[in-house]
C-alpha cells in the first residue's frame, strides 16, 4: 500500500517460559494508510493485544519481539533504543487500553494529567496545555469540559472514563492509534456514540488506528479493512464488506455464525466446535484444522498465502472457492 502509516512485516513475539517458548505472534503481516481504519479481530488469545503492545514497545519480559519489521512512516520501531521509542509513544503513536484505569491515575485530576502528557512532548506553557486539553475533552463528547478538567478519575461513569482516555490518546494528534478494545465493557449506546467519534476523528485527523476487537458487530460498522487472527497468524484479510459478506477462511465462517445477528430469529447459535490450541503445543500445518469440519490430511502442511483481489488467505479449502 503506498504512503502506508504503519507496516508490519512478518511480526514475530515469542514469550520464553520455564515450560518452553510461546509464540504469540508469529509471522503477522498488515498495512494502514493515513486515515484508514483496520480491525484485527480473532477470539481471545489469538494474539491481537500482543500484535498491538509490540507494536508500542509494551511487550515485557520474558516477552520479546525476536522477527520482523515495524516500519511507522518508514521508521522500524523493532530495536528502536527505549529513550527513542519515549519520543515517539504517546505523541506520534498512541494506545488506547481497554480498561481507563489503566490510562488514568486516581489520584490525580483529569486536568493534572493531561496537562502534564502535553508538556512531557512539547516545550508549551502550562496554559496553553491547560486550553488543549479543555479543548481535546469536547472533541471527545464531555460536557462542560473546563469544569471536568478539576474532576478526578473516579467521579467520571465507565463510559466518561474512556472518553477521557480517549482524549489523551488524542492530546498530540497522532498519526497512529491503537486501541485495544476499549468499548468492550461499555453499554450499546454509549459504545455506538464513541465508535461514531472515533471514526469522525480518523477521518479528520487523519489518523492510523488498528482497532482490536473480538466482536465483528463493532468492526463492520467502523473499519475499512479486517484482519482476521487465529493462533499467532492472520488467517484472512481484505476489505470489510469482502470479509464480511463473502469469508473464505473456515474460521471467519465460525465467527460470523456465532453471532446472533446473523442467524434466523429462534435458531440455535453455531458455535465453533472445540477449544482454540494452546500457544505451547500448536497444531502442526495450520492450527485450526483440529476444530475444522473441512480439514483433511494436507492440513498438517503449512498452508500457502493465497488472494484473489483484494482478499487474502491461508486455507487449503477455502469456502468461496468451494461454493464457485
Amino acid at each position: 500500500m503506498s504512503g502506508s502509516t504503519l507496516i508490519v512485516e512478518n511480526l514475530q513475539t515469542h514469550f520464553f517460559t520455564e515450560k518452553g517458548v510461546v509464540k504469540a505472534v508469529d509471522g503477522v503481516s498488515f498495512e494502514v494508510a493515513r486515515g484508514e481504519v483496520l480491525g484485527l479481530v480473532g477470539e481471545s488469545g489469538s494474539g491481537k493485544s500482543i500484535t498491538g503492545f509490540s507494536i508500542l514497545g509494551l511487550v515485557d519480559p520474558p516477552g520479546r519481539v525476536v522477527g520482523g519489521r515495524i516500519l511507522f512512516q518508514g521508521q522500524d520501531l523493532v530495536g528502536l533504543p527505549a529513550h527513542e521509542m519515549r519520543k515517539l509513544r504517546g505523541r506520534r503513536i498512541a494506545m488506547i487500553f481497554q480498561d481507563p484505569m489503566m490510562t488514568l491515575n486516581p489520584v490525580l485530576s483529569i486536568g493534572t494529567q493531561m496537562v502534564e502528557t502535553v508538556l512531557a512532548h512539547e516545550k508549551v506553557s502550562a496554559k496553553e496545555a491547560r486550553a488543549r486539553a479543555r479543548d481535546t475533552l469536547g472533541m471527545v463528547g464531555i460536557p462542560s469540559p473546563e469544569e471536568r478538567l478539576a474532576a478526578y478519575p473516579h467521579q467520571f461513569s465507565g463510559g466518561m472514563r474512556q472518553r477521557v482516555a480517549i482524549a489523551i490518546a488524542l492530546l498530540h494528534r497522532p498519526e497512529l492509534i491503537v486501541a485495544d478494545e476499549p468499548t468492550t465493557a461499555l453499554d450499546v449506546t454509549i459504545q455506538s456514540q464513541i465508535l461514531a467519534q472515533i471514526q469522525t476523528l480518523s477521518r479528520e485527523l487523519g489518523m492510523a488506528l488498528v482497532w482490536i476487537s473480538h466482536d465483528l458487530g463493532v468492526v463492520a460498522g467502523l473499519a475499512h479493512r479486517i484482519a482476521v487472527m487465529y493462533a499467532g497468524r492472520i488467517v484472512e484479510a481484505g476489505p470489510t464488506d469482502d470479509v464480511l459478506d463473502r469469508p473464505v477462511h473456515p474460521y471467519t465462517v465460525g465467527l460470523l455464525q456465532s453471532v446472533a445477528a446473523n442467524v434466523p430469529r429462534g435458531a440455535p447459535l453455531k458455535a465453533i466446535p472445540g477449544m482454540a490450541p494452546s500457544p505451547l503445543h500448536r497444531p502442526s500445518g495450520c492450527a485450526f484444522r483440529t476444530r475444522c469440519a473441512f480439514a483433511t490430511e494436507v492440513c498438517g502442511t503449512e498452508p500457502p498465502l493465497e488472494s484473489a483481489g483484494p482478499v487474502a488467505w491461508r486455507c487449503f479449502h477455502p469456502q468461496v472457492r468451494r461454493a464457485a
